[in-house]
């Protein structure tokens, strides 16, 4: 079908209606189908398209196509809010948040600290009674969030329905426990990533164990894997969202509209994340100067890059960008980024990069914003990066020696 010469056809019908006017019969009928199916036929043409595939590997490619085929079938944002800057601000209102019962734990760290994991054991798994050698799968949030948010809740939801455990990364001094050290977290040092990972593949040494991050999360877990190469426990990784280029995502975001949408409110919500500890932090900072800060870069230049010793903002944000670190990746990972994402401007996904590792596979959306990817006319049980999700890591737990031997 000709997409052009039919819309063609259908503004010359509506400009014909609106010539007639309202007062023959049944043109107002007229002009709202009219419309409808012109908007049917745009979002059919331009909206709704496969995502594109990027791997290198012919078996990594063949293994999604086959295990995880969502990543080649269309993908039908909703209708009414495809845009990205839409489906970003609307997702955590829009989506259910299931119910899950989590049992905390806090863990000590070389440096005297303390993390809270938040453990879901599953011990109602049919598929995998044992719970030595049940899946298990490690879930790191985004920048200021924690095992709360809908999209964890949603990717344990899916956990528990294929039989696996889920244990929640909480950042340092996010979820509630206190600080006692004046150090919380960035997306460039991985000790802490590196001593979960270590005290969860301890407890469970003969359980197949993978990870998943998302946005933050996502960029912290791919510089760990950029650092460690195959010298990890991790089976395999998912990675959702993930700014690549840090210097290119703060720019974005620093544009007036969404500095306005989401820059200011994403600064007031590290601030807060602080605030708590002050007492705790005031001995090394500044803590005045930093609650002034209305941008994430202020914020970072005057707390986050000086908490880990950079000497400047750019030497943080060269080191804590994953683009540069993808080449060392040595373990099979899945990475999903909407173009449309601000957060993750189009440009700046390492698409070349990626073709360069046979471990890589990038899944790219035309729609999906931030952690967005709403699907169906009201989204609130399951988004395509749940499905996205749910298909990898049942892929990698139940068919992983197609892709291992890479």
């Amino acid at each position: 079908m000709d997409w052009q010469v039919l819309t063609r056809e259908l503004s010359l019908y509506l400009e014909n209606q609106v010539r007639v006017g309202f007062f023959g019969s049944g043109v107002g009928l007229s002009l709202v189908l009219g419309f409808g199916v012109a908007y049917a036929c745009y979002y059919l043409n331009s909206i709704a398209k496969k995502p594109q595939l990027v791997a290198s590997n012919d078996r990594f490619c063949r293994f999604l196509e086959e295990y995880c085929p969502v990543v080649t079938e269309t993908y039908y944002p909703t209708i009414w809010c495809w845009e990205g800057r839409v489906q970003t601000l609307l997702r955590p209102f829009i989506t259910s948040r299931p119910q899950v019962q989590y049992r905390n734990e806090l863990i000590k760290t070389a440096d005297g600290g303390q993390i809270s994991l938040d453990w879901f054991d599953n011990n109602d798994s049919s598929y995998y009674p044992d719970a030595s050698t049940r899946p298990t799968v490690l879930l790191l949030p985004g920048l200021t969030g924690t095992s709360k948010e809908s999209y964890i809740l949603h990717m344990i939801h899916q956990s528990e329905t294929l039989g696996y455990r889920c244990v929640v990364f909480n950042n340092r001094g996010i979820a509630g426990e206190e600080l006692l050290t004046p150090r919380t977290y960035c997306a460039a040092n991985t000790e802490d990533l590196e001593a979960v990972i270590h005290h969860v593949h301890s407890l469970h040494p003969s359980a197949p164990f993978m990870a998943a991050g998302v946005s933050m999360g996502g960029m912290l877990l791919l510089n760990y894997l950029g650092k460690t190469g195959r010298d990890t426990p991790l089976m395999a990784a998912a990675i959702f969202s993930a700014g690549w280029n840090v210097f290119e995502s703060v720019e974005s975001l620093e544009k007036p509209l969404n500095w306005l949408l989401f820059n200011y409110y994403l600064t007031t919500c590290l601030q807060s994340s602080i605030s708590r500890h002050r007492q705790m932090l005031e001995k090394l900072f500044d803590m005045d100067l930093v609650m002034k800060a209305r941008t994430v870069r202020e914020f970072d230049k005057q707390f986050t890059s000086v908490m880990f010793g950079y000497h400047s903002i750019d030497d943080y944000y060269e080191d804590a960008s994953p683009c540069r670190k993808l080449k060392s990746v040595g373990i099979p990972v899945l990475c999903l980024n909407s173009v449309d994402d601000v957060f993750s401007p189009a440009h700046a996904i390492p698409v070349e990069t990626a073709k360069q590792n046979a471990n890589v596979a990038l899944v790219l959306t035309s729609c999906g914003g931030h952690i967005g990817f709403l699907e169906g006319i009201w989204p609130r049980k399951c988004t395509y990066m749940d499905r996205v999700f749910k298909q990898f890591v049942q892929a990698v737990f139940e068919h992983g020696n197609k892709i291992f031997s890479m």
